[in-house]
């Protein structure tokens, strides 16, 4: 069962997990002190392929203290620490979704601990529905903002002062700095980038076709479950944010079918290439 809101122990629980993962990395002194961090969604585990070969360490999620673990296919379920460019950097392979039963102050515990190890950027990617008629599947979009139509928020409860302020602004959630970066590793990688803005349902259901009209209405480009609650966990920490979308799946009112999990999956290991592609080209410069 879901703690209630205020989610006790809140502050304890993401210093446990942080000291846990303190403490693996410390077994390989070049991975010590990540500054970039990767949250990676359905099907996208390809990226950390990106990683140098060593030195590289694999934690699964379930090692870490107080960290949910995810049961949904497509979500490796582990942290990897590794190299790129030279530079530690720490790439959360799979997430945990507030649907499995969790608040979204239990399913970002592994992301604000990895905050606490010392992350200062952070780039999300997620599969996502194409609620722009012009988006196709297996096709990139940058986020450059967002709507959190989830019914939660993983600031509610008291506040963390030494994690961030009561009241954080997002009108800056999306770093413009790392948005030009990408846009020109887009063009150097050969790789069409549409822009927009995603929005968060609860899930686990897809939308009925009512729902998308409205979401479309709302000026939403893609659609999902994840995501938005990590960038307000990481601007709540003074965190940069980078986020990519995945389409996965035409999401317009007009869709003969709806979409399914499995062919989320298989749309996501397509279009993960043109991931790679591109973050192949990012990464080296903002580690």
């Amino acid at each position: 069962m879901a703690d209630p809101p205020a989610t006790p122990n809140l502050g304890r629980r993401i210093e446990t997990a942080a000291a846990a993962i303190r403490a693996r990395l410390a077994a390989e002194p070049a991975l010590a002190a990540p500054q970039l961090g990767l949250v990676l969604g359905s099907g996208l585990g390809a990226v950390v392929d990106l990683l140098d070969a060593a030195p590289r360490l694999h934690i699964s999620y379930g090692d870490i203290p107080e960290v949910p673990v995810s049961g949904v296919t497509g979500h490796a379920g582990e942290l990897v620490a590794g190299m790129v460019g030279g530079r530690p950097v720490l790439v959360l392979s799979g997430r945990v979704h507030a649907y499995e039963g969790y608040t979204h102050r239990e399913v970002t515990i592994l992301l604000r601990a990895a905050f606490q190890v010392g992350l200062r950027t952070v780039v999300l990617t997620n599969a996502a529905g194409g609620l722009n008629p012009a988006f196709e599947p297996g096709e990139l979009m940058l986020v450059t903002d967002h709507i959190n139509l989830s019914g939660d928020n993983p600031l509610f409860g008291p506040n963390i002062d030494a994690l961030g302020p009561r009241f954080p602004a997002l009108t800056d959630a999306y770093d413009p700095d790392l948005a030009d970066r990408a846009r020109a590793a887009a063009q150097r990688a050969r790789v069409d980038l549409h822009e927009g803005a995603y929005v968060m349902l609860a899930g686990p259901n897809y939308e009925t076709r009512a729902e998308l009209r409205m979401l479309r209405g709302l000026g939403a480009d893609a659609v999902g479950m994840s995501t938005v609650l990590e960038v307000i966990v990481a601007r709540h920490a003074g965190v940069r944010v980078l986020a990519f979308s995945l389409i996965t799946n035409k999401a317009t009112p007009d869709v003969e079918f709806g979409a399914t999990h499995q062919e989320v999956i298989e749309m996501g290991n397509v279009g993960a290439a043109r991931l790679v592609k591109l973050l192949g080209e990012l990464l080296p410069e903002i580690a």
